[in-house]
């Protein structure tokens, strides 16, 4: 079993975006690990495992417009490989 069950992949497209705010709001108030937070003011990814995937897209769209949205179950996509 998974400490953390989804993986979320998003971009956020906006002005004025700053990875290093990104990294550290995710820090600080999402439980999860992998963050991947790369970028440039106007182009954002994101990567990160959590439980709670509704959190961190909410979040991302108060930044900017999100989409490629992504939002995968690991547990059971290692289900799958056994």
């Amino acid at each position: 079993m998974l400490e953390f069950k989804y993986d979320v992949q998003t971009l956020i497209e906006g002005t004025n975006l700053d990875e290093d705010k990104i990294n550290a709001y995710f820090t600080k108030n999402f439980e999860g690990d992998c963050l991947l937070a790369v970028g440039d003011e106007e182009l954002i990814k994101i990567h990160f495992h959590t439980n709670k995937p509704w959190e961190v897209l909410e979040y991302c769209a108060s930044l900017g417009e999100i989409y490629d949205i992504v939002v995968e179950n690991m547990e059971r996509q290692a289900e799958d490989f056994e």
